[in-house]
């Protein structure tokens, strides 16, 4: 599973981190960016074109154009990313940890999102959301009672829809698909995929939107419900 942009936004890029990472996928950031390291030694680097990569375990490595090792690194804590004022931040360590990293972005020129498992062609993976789609496709009523998948991977404003559908009572169902338990990230992936279709569809159009999941926090639950959302737990 592989995804690209090419010069998004800063809101953009930040929408594409946080959903590519609540999918378990590492994620790549090219662009014009510097860096703030506070903690045991607290150093910066000033503003140029480096290759940030996140990986699925919240290690982040910041590499510039030479050498072998990254010029800044976090490992630990929690990864947060938001668009600020027009630029992308990436927020590495919880507030209260020893080390934080900061990586602000002025201009984004490419991001990619990957599976690290697919580099390992014998590797046998399983329990993934292609499993869940397939199991989703053959039973759709796991998603609700009387739905009526009509296609995969749909493409929106705010990117492709897992399954886009329709319900018993005709309105339009938008399915986004875990293969984990996840946070309140995927709440508002979903949130997005609602909206966009909203915008896109004419505008008395009814439009659902359902997590299917393993499990979800309770913060996410609530997030649903707040915005009208559904979830269905799905092993």
């Amino acid at each position: 599973m592989t995804r690209a942009l090419s010069t998004p936004d800063a809101d953009r890029a930040a929408a594409f981190a946080a959903d590519a990472r609540s999918d378990g996928l590492a994620v790549s950031l090219v662009g014009e960016c510097a860096t703030e390291f506070e903690g045991r030694a607290e150093r910066s680097l000033p503003a140029g074109v480096r290759s940030v990569l996140w990986k699925p375990d919240d290690t982040v490595l910041v590499h510039g154009a030479t050498g072998r090792d990254p010029d800044a690194w976090a490992t630990g804590g929690s990864v947060a990313v938001e668009a600020n004022q027009g630029t992308l931040e990436l927020r590495c360590g919880d507030g209260d940890a020893a080390d934080a990293l900061t990586v602000r972005f002025e201009s984004v020129h490419h991001a990619a999102a990957f599976d690290p498992a697919d580099a390992d062609a014998d590797a046998e993976v399983s329990g993934t959301e292609s499993d869940l789609k397939e199991r989703v496709l053959a039973n759709p009523d796991l998603v609700e009672p009387g739905f009526q998948p009509r296609s995969t991977e749909r493409e929106t404003p705010a990117g492709p829809v897992d399954v886009y559908g329709r319900g018993r009572d005709g309105a339009v169902v938008v399915v986004e698909l875990k293969a984990r338990r996840v946070g309140p990230s995927a709440a508002s992936q979903l949130e997005r995929y609602v909206n966009a279709l909203r915008r896109d569809l004419h505008a008395d159009a009814d439009v659902r939107g359902v997590l299917v999941a393993p499990e979800i926090t309770e913060k996410t639950r609530y997030l649903l419900a707040e915005n009208g959302l559904s979830f269905s737990p799905v092993e």
